[in-house]
């Protein structure tokens, strides 16, 4: 398998994790010439997601190394190929977790690219030419315009990046279950963290009444005050929990710790749902009981589409929806995911790529 072809003729400065060990360093790699079909993107940002720890330290044995990490990535366009009309020079763009998809199976056709068979990732991908793909801990980047989303004016390009990712995934879901212009609903969010409390100010947006639980009490003040969280449980409290018994119309699941879904499943109502995007090592513990006597439905959700995700963003841009972040620089990476290890963020790390000076 080639990681470049002879049309990777483009230089780029950008850093990789070159082992197991996962620690990031400067690194050079060639990237495609713009085709046709393609953009390329001066990179501005890019969020740092936990997957990026996953891949770097070969968690999931799939890596292939030297990995350049990064999906959540915003920046601007500088060359645009002949066949793209939706995109110019000089628009500010963003680019996710996906970087090509076979564009003709049943997914494809229905706009829901991200869940097709041979759907090819930003980074530690295969794109259609055999080169592995190369992510956004980088200067540049080429992209097929297919999976490339508009970022609105109005929002800042640095807290736009982490949207690309965390946004959609808690957004898709909700759209999903048809909580956007929806009658107001109670809405139960588990974990507080760069997914959680997107999940707050998107269901806060869209009008709904929002429960935190978390096992966290320390978090309550935050959750209620600077996100607007109209409750808040401690999952260890047995009595929190259950007073909650049977509140919840819907229930988003964003950990990814190890923990059993029963307790949660009470606090729905009869014929609640249950949505899972966190993704923990083992196997959950999913008792049968409140299923069967609750009629309730559990089922998970993988980011979102490209069409979802210019809704997604489009929509953040109407409600003033940012992530929340700390900014580092290239040389502090190693430091950030330190610190990711520790849960010590709120609630997102972005990269500043191209320096300060950028101005967007």
């Amino acid at each position: 398998m080639a990681k470049t072809t002879p049309n990777h003729t483009q230089a780029v400065s950008g850093w990789a994790a070159l082992d197991s060990s996962g620690k990031i360093t400067p690194y050079i790699f060639n990237r495609r010439e713009n085709g046709v079909n393609d953009v390329t993107i001066k990179i501005l940002y890019c969020g740092i997601c936990h997957t990026d720890l996953h891949y770097a330290k070969n968690d999931w044995g799939i890596t292939m190394y030297p990995v350049v990490p990064g999906h959540e990535i915003t920046g601007i366009v500088v060359e645009v190929g002949s066949n793209v009309s939706s995109f110019k020079t000089g628009d500010k763009v963003g680019v996710g977790c996906m970087s090509a998809s076979c564009l003709q199976c049943e997914s494809c056709k229905n706009s829901e690219e991200n869940y097709c068979d041979k759907v090819q990732f930003t980074y530690n991908g295969v794109f259609w030419d055999g080169s592995i793909t190369y992510g956004g801990y980088s200067k540049m980047l080429v992209a097929d315009y297919r999976f490339v989303v508009a970022v609105p004016d109005n929002l800042p390009m640095d807290r736009a990046a982490p949207l690309l990712c965390a946004g959609v995934t808690v957004f898709s879901p909700m759209k999903d279950n048809n909580l956007i212009g929806s009658q107001r609903q109670n809405i139960g969010v588990i974990g507080l963290g760069g997914l959680g409390h997107l999940a707050i100010k998107f269901a806060k947006a869209f009008g709904h009444h929002v429960t935190v639980i978390s096992t966290s009490l320390s978090k309550e003040k935050e959750a209620k005050t600077k996100l607007g969280a109209d409750d808040f449980i401690v999952s260890s409290n047995a009595q929190q929990m259950k007073s909650r018994h049977r509140t919840l119309d819907f229930i988003l699941d964003t950990v990814s710790a190890n923990h059993s879904l029963g307790p949660y499943l009470e606090l729905l109502k009869i014929k609640g749902t249950f949505v899972i995007v966190g993704a923990p090592e083992k196997p959950m513990d999913l008792p049968s009981f409140p299923l069967i006597f609750g009629k309730r439905t559990v089922k998970g959700s993988m980011i979102g589409s490209i069409k979802e995700t210019q809704e997604m963003i489009d929509i953040c841009g109407k409600y003033n929806i940012m992530c929340d972040i700390e900014i580092v620089t290239p040389d502090k990476i190693n430091e950030a995911y330190e610190r990711i290890e520790k849960n010590d963020i709120k609630y997102r790390f972005v990269i500043d790529i191209a320096g300060q000076s950028s101005k967007f």
